[in-house]
């Protein structure tokens, strides 16, 4: 794993477009996400990595020279949210890597990263229809903790639910 650089941008795009057409079909319309495409994406992804957000972390697991996959990790922005809760933002794979371990070693460095910052929770988003992501998070110890919405930006306002860790 390696914190991201300019240059990773279009794999990262790349991964991103693939990852949800794979993992979301069946959960978001067909239309949507066969519309997804990677020129969309490249703009967003190039823009966070030339303007980083404070305390914002992007990292790519990849393989030889080829990214399988990304996370991203900063503190919550949630309005609930205590002081020293991280957020895992995105955790995005290339589906070739779906149930290869690629996806647990990218979770566990983001995830010890954000402890290793001094945060004392974190918290991730996750559609709340999107079983195979939530059982990934069950194993690995997070809980739901109530909160759910349907204001999540790239979700179409379906309903996504919060999962929480300590990090002590």
């Amino acid at each position: 794993m390696r914190e991201a650089i300019l240059a990773d941008a279009e794999a990262i795009a790349t991964v991103h477009v693939r990852s949800w057409q794979a993992a979301y079909r069946g959960q978001l319309p067909d239309e949507y996400l066969d519309g997804l495409t990677v020129e969309d994406r490249l703009s967003q992804h190039q823009w966070a990595l030339e303007h980083p957000r404070q305390d914002w972390r992007v990292w790519v697991a990849e393989e030889g020279r080829r990214v399988l996959g990304f996370a991203v990790t900063g503190p919550s922005e949630d309005a609930d949210a205590d002081p020293g809760t991280a957020e895992l933002y995105a955790i995005y794979l290339e589906p070739g890597s779906f149930g290869t371990g690629v996806g647990r070693r990218l979770f566990a460095h983001a995830v010890g990263d954000v402890r290793e910052r001094g945060f004392r929770t974190a918290t991730l988003w996750v559609l709340e229809s999107n079983g195979q992501a939530r059982r990934f998070y069950e194993v690995a110890g997070w809980k739901l903790d109530g909160a759910t919405t349907t204001e999540r930006i790239d979700c179409l306002n379906y309903p996504t639910v919060r999962y929480r860790t300590d990090l002590g």
